[in-house]
C-alpha cells in the first residue's frame, strides 16, 4: 500500500486527480469506479476544471458507481445519480451510454443486483477504482458486518451512516434506509485502488483500516490485501498513525 500524505483537502483533491487523469491520459478508454459523498467532490472539481483547459478527454472512458439509495428516482437531488450529474457527468463529454449506476427504483432488488454485477463484468472490470471511507470504515456502502459481501447486494445502512448524511436530507428521517452497493469482492478486482479521506473525525477509521486487523468490522481493512492501493489522506486523517 502507498500512503501519500497531504496537506489539507486542496492538496488531497489534487492529488487523487492527478493519478486519475494520469489513468485516463495512458489508457483513454479506462474503466473508473467512482464514489460520491463529499470526500470526492474537490477531485471532480480539480478534473471538471482540467477538462476545460483541455488536458483531459474522457469521451472514450467508461464509468461504474459504487452505490445507490434504494428507493430514489434518478431526478431526486439526494440520489448518487444526480450528484454525479451535478458534480462531474454533466461538465465533461463522457457519453452517457457508458455512464453505470444501480437504479434505485428497480422494482426486483436481486435482479438489479445480479444485472448490475453483470455490466461491471461486460466492462472487463474497473481499472482505477476510487473509494472514500465512512467513519465506520465502511467503503461503497458496505457496512461493518460478519462477513464481506462478493457482489452486488442491498445494504440496510447503519445508523452512524444515517447520521453521517443526515446533512444532505432535511433530517435524519429522510434519509433512506436501504442502499445499493457494489460488494467487497468486486471492488478488490479492481486493478488498481485510490482511496481518499480527509478530516479529524476520519483518524480512528484510517488507524483501524489501515493499521488494523484484517476484518468485517472495519470493511476498509480488506484493502490491505490488495497488491496495488494508493491512500491519500490528510494530515487530520493521520494523525493517530505513527508514520
Amino acid at each position: 500500500m502507498k500512503i501519500i500524505r497531504a496537506k489539507n483537502y486542496d492538496d488531497l483533491s489534487r492529488k487523487a486527480a492527478n493519478i486519475i487523469s494520469a489513468q485516463v491520459i495512458l489508457k483513454p478508454d479506462s474503466v473508473l469506479g467512482l464514489a460520491t459523498g463529499s470526500s470526492p467532490i474537490g477531485t471532480y472539481r480539480q478534473l471538471v476544471d482540467w477538462y476545460n483547459k483541455g488536458d483531459i478527454d474522457f469521451s472514450e472512458a467508461k464509468t461504474v458507481n459504487l452505490d445507490e439509495y434504494r428507493g430514489l428516482p434518478k431526478t431526486d437531488p439526494q440520489s448518487y445519480d444526480y450528484f454525479m450529474r451535478e458534480h462531474f457527468f454533466d461538465h465533461v463529454n463522457i457519453r452517457p451510454e457508458n455512464i453505470h449506476l444501480p437504479d434505485g427504483m428497480a422494482e426486483c432488488p436481486d435482479s438489479e443486483c445480479t444485472q448490475y454485477d453483470n455490466i461491471v463484468k461486460s466492462l472487463g472490470g474497473v481499472d482505477l477504482q476510487l473509494l472514500g471511507c465512512g467513519r465506520n470504515g465502511h467503503i461503497g456502502f458496505n457496512e461493518p458486518s460478519d462477513f464481506f459481501a462478493k457482489g452486488t447486494h442491498v445494504v440496510d445502512l447503519a445508523e452512524s451512516t444515517i447520521e453521517a448524511n443526515k446533512r444532505f436530507f432535511t433530517s435524519a428521517d429522510d434519509v433512506p434506509r436501504q442502499a445499493y452497493s457494489m460488494g467487497i469482492q468486486t471492488i478488490m478486482l479492481a486493478r488498481r485502488i485510490l482511496i481518499i479521506i480527509s478530516g479529524e473525525d476520519k483518524a480512528e477509521a484510517v488507524k483501524q483500516g489501515f493499521f488494523g486487523p484484517i476484518t468485517p468490522q472495519v470493511p476498509a481493512s480488506i484493502l490491505q490485501l490488495h497488491p496495488d492501493v494508493s491512500l491519500i489522506a490528510d494530515e487530520a486523517a493521520l494523525s493517530l498513525c505513527s508514520l
